[in-house]
């Protein structure tokens, strides 16, 4: 186990908690636009500390990004250990050669 499967496992346990008692529980029942929305957020969060922002800033929001992250996968029932599978089926592989596998131009 890693800390990310820790906490996908502290999100999934705090889906049905109170609302009123959990950040978790409160994104989860907003649904997937909600969590996809904060997901977002946070990743423009992130992105300003890494264009302008301290080591210690951007790894704050860094670990707020995973979290989101993990909590919008948990919106969409997509399980940390599919995604780690996907990106497991990448390794050793081009990224532009990946991407024109997807058949993707973005």
């Amino acid at each position: 186990m890693t800390i990310l499967h820790d906490l996908a496992a502290t999100i999934e346990a705090r889906r049905g908690a109170d609302p009123d008692a959990s950040w978790t529980a409160r994104l989860l029942a907003g649904g997937p636009a909600k969590c996809a929305g904060k997901f977002g957020e946070e990743a423009v969060e992130a992105v300003v500390a890494a264009t302008g922002g301290s080591a210690a800033e951007l790894t704050a929001e860094a670990a707020d990004v995973l979290y989101h992250l993990l909590v919008m996968l948990a919106a969409r029932d997509v399980a940390l250990d599919d995604v780690l599978a996907e990106l497991a089926r990448r390794e050793g592989r081009s990224g532009i050669d990946e991407k024109a596998g997807r058949g993707r131009t973005f």
